[in-house]
């Protein structure tokens, strides 16, 4: 049971091209939000999509792959782990992030 804990799998479109991090120790990252969507009928039976964002940052080769073959609106497969951390923005106010580390990722689409 211990691989089900912080585990989280999901898939959707980018929303935006990934921002490419590269680090001075030679390391690279990627930033970038995907969205999923959920369709259901209502009570009137009509067709209702709502749609989730998600931040997501991937590092090493997943970011290089992101890097070369990933731009917005590409459909994608990720699985990592749900992160929480928090950050001092400019104006010295405390600013909260949940975002989703990459461990695997695939692409999907044409």
């Amino acid at each position: 049971m211990n691989a089900l804990r912080n585990k989280v799998q999901l898939i959707g479109h980018l929303g935006n091209d990934p921002e490419i991090i590269n680090l001075e120790s030679g390391k690279k990252g990627a930033k970038f939000t995907i969205a999923t969507n959920e369709t259901y009928k209502n009570d009137q039976g009509e067709k209702i999509t709502e749609t989730q964002w998600h931040y997501v940052v991937a590092w090493g080769k997943a970011a290089e792959i992101i890097e070369k073959y990933v731009t917005k609106g590409k459909e994608v497969a990720i699985e990592g782990k749900l992160v929480h951390r928090s950050y001092e923005d400019k104006n010295k106010e405390k600013r909260y992030v949940t975002e989703i580390v990459v461990n695997e990722l695939l692409l999907l689409g044409k």
